[in-house]
């Protein structure tokens, strides 16, 4: 039955504290359009942001996950280590596409209304789709900005640095994220936080007589790390010094002969869970400087002087500051941190 005119002002009435007549609170107001200019294009955000975003690499997926989107992610894709400690819940919550490049297909399945890479070449031939696929569908496309500024792309391998990566690189895309999805805030107290482990790591630290060589993945091919991208952030921040940093390669590969001439002071080994390779973990690594004929009499080698790394801390992303505090804490224990 319907209530009477005068009952219903009686009710009123009797909930105004409660707030009769009033609708449930709204959405919080649309946000203005954001234009960002990424890697010689414009990426135009509407709105409140993406709700079903998709990241195609760990690297993306770890700041957003960071930046606590993992309930605005609807997929994410091609890791190489298991998720940063501390994500494992939120990470957890994001379904996880491929361990690889996951299909066009396969990402569209999602329905996804933004998507991210870390790297030009997943975003591009041979990876999952060019990021003009994804526009002409309407769904704006986001690649790191440690993977085209100062860098060349255009050849065969992982790319040419035309100038050293910083990390104020890779503190642009936490801010870029953290302004496409509105969450500023979030952004400029992560940077500060990331900052701040930084200067920790290398307070004290005088590292300039210590040479350091960095072994990514494959014990047939070594992909050695070059003398720019996030290897060279790290070496830098210690004051140090790569054994190949003539070469401007992102990831040279480099055979063993000249790898044991260059005879560094410290190995520095990708602990690797994928199996794309031959020496992904830091075990079969070890195992193999150990019993090579060519290396098992560098010094590094005789005297045992690893530093493990996961895969991310050596690629340009949050987890290089990872990378600067663990280098940092086997030079020290080492005893050649100065």
């Amino acid at each position: 039955m319907r209530p009477t005119a005068s009952s219903a002002v009686l009710l009123c009435g009797a909930l105004l504290l409660t707030g009769c007549g009033t609708s449930a609170p709204s959405a919080p107001p649309p946000k203005a359009a954001r234009v960002l200019d990424n890697c010689g294009r414009q990426v135009e955000i509407t709105g409140n942001g993406p709700r079903r975003a998709v990241s195609l690499n760990q690297g993306t997926t770890e700041i957003m996950l960071s930046l606590g989107l993992a309930d605005r992610m609807a997929g994410t894709a091609t890791w190489t280590d298991p998720v940063m400690k501390g994500l494992e819940k939120a990470g957890a919550r994001v379904p996880r596409l491929a361990e690889n490049n996951p299909s066009f297909e396969k990402v569209l399945d999602t329905e996804p209304d933004f998507v991210a890479a870390s790297f030009a070449s997943t975003l591009g031939k041979g990876g999952v789709a060019g990021r003009e696929q994804f526009e002409k569908l309407g769904v704006p496309t986001y690649l790191s900005p440690a993977d085209c500024v100062g860098k060349d792309n255009s050849g065969d391998g992982d790319g040419v640095r035309t100038e050293p990566l910083t990390m104020d690189t890779v503190y642009r895309e936490v801010r870029d994220l953290a302004l496409v999805f509105g969450v500023e805030k979030r952004g400029a107290e992560l940077t500060a936080a990331l900052k701040a482990r930084v200067a920790k790591a290398r307070s004290g630290i005088d590292a300039s007589d210590v040479t350091l060589l960095y072994w990514f993945s494959d014990a047939k091919s070594p992909y050695m790390a070059g003398c720019c991208g996030a290897p060279g952030v790290i070496t830098r921040e210690l004051g140090a010094k790569n054994v190949f940093d003539d070469t401007t390669e992102e990831w040279p590969q480099i055979n063993w002969e000249t790898v044991a001439d260059r005879d560094p002071d410290v190995l520095v080994i990708g602990d690797l869970t994928r199996k794309a390779q031959t020496g992904e973990s830091a075990a079969k690594k070890i195992e193999f400087l150990e019993s090579h004929p060519v290396t098992r009499n560098m010094k590094a080698v005789r005297h045992k002087r690893y530093v493990l790394l996961s895969g991310q801390a050596m690629n340009p992303t949050i987890r290089t500051v990872e990378g600067i505090e663990q280098v940092a804490a086997g030079l020290r224990r080492f005893g050649l941190a100065g």
